[in-house]
């Protein structure tokens, strides 16, 4: 009914610099108290891919040009990949590739993010 993927930070307050202020996700929720902090950031819709090796390796190559990924990458579809991808560099992102048009359309771009997660942006144009 509803998925959740939940990112364990080592900087809480770059994360939300990134994922909420750079990134635009809007914050539903602070759940933070005297334990820790949490926000809940909404993403829209949510599938689960499941690769194997081999094809984590393809599209690897596709959108990077070579095995970057691990076994967790987020995508994110956005409206202007070229442009958010420019301003999440600027917000800390680390580019993995220039953006490409993969085979099966679309335009997409390859980030590590700052706390070091591999980061999809994709637009189905």
């Amino acid at each position: 009914m509803n998925l959740r993927v939940v990112l364990t930070v080592p900087d809480f307050d770059e994360a939300v610099g990134f994922y909420r202020d750079a990134l635009g996700l809007e914050q539903l929720a602070d759940w933070s108290g005297e334990d820790g902090r949490v926000i809940l950031l909404d993403v829209g819709h949510a599938t689960l891919e499941l690769f194997d090796e081999r094809q984590a390796e393809s599209v690897d190559r596709i959108e990077a040009g070579r095995r970057v990924s691990g076994q967790v990458r987020l995508a994110l579809e956005v409206e202007d990949v070229d442009a958010t991808a420019q301003h999440l560099v600027g917000a800390g992102a680390t580019a993995e590739a220039a953006p490409v048009v993969p085979p099966w359309g679309g335009r997409n771009a390859r980030l590590r993010t700052p706390d070091g997660l591999q980061l999809t942006l994709f637009d189905q144009s």
